[in-house]
């Protein structure tokens, strides 16, 4: 996706980009399994999906960008995640052969809101024009 960058201007290094992509594909068999003491994740962690994860350049940190299918309590479903990382994180060191863990934390990706938001506003613009042509033809019959 890319969408995030860790520095201003930076892209990810392929590096980061491959350790990101197993580090959200672990996240993701957690998310899946449900083994959580909260109530909320345990209800509602079967609607939120990683969109991507991005390690910071040493790896040592990574922002987990999720997303819920159906928007409802998805700032509560982050905060909760961020309590839990612990659960994650060992799942991380199991599953990866990195040296560090890197130390994760999660956030709302609001990139498909704002593709969203600019399909509608490409979506009016062109329904605008639309209008404004067809005025035009009125007044020319």
């Amino acid at each position: 996706m890319g969408k995030h960058h860790t520095h201003k201007n930076a892209e990810p290094t392929q590096r980061q980009r491959r350790v990101g992509e197993q580090i959200r594909h672990v996240i993701s068999e957690t998310l899946q399994r449900g083994h959580f003491d909260s109530e909320l994740l345990f209800n509602k962690a079967n609607t939120i999906s990683v969109s991507e994860v991005l390690p910071s350049p040493d790896l040592k940190h990574a922002r987990a960008y999720v997303i819920s299918f159906n928007n409802e309590d998805l700032q509560n479903l982050v905060a909760e995640l961020n309590e839990y990382t612990h659960i994650f994180q060992k799942e991380i060191a199991k599953k990866t052969n990195l040296k560090f863990t890197p130390k994760v934390k999660f956030l709302i990706d609001t990139s498909f809101d704002e593709a969203q938001h600019i399909e509608e506003l490409l979506r009016d613009v062109h329904t605008t024009s639309d209008n404004i042509s067809n005025d035009t033809e009125d007044e020319q019959n």
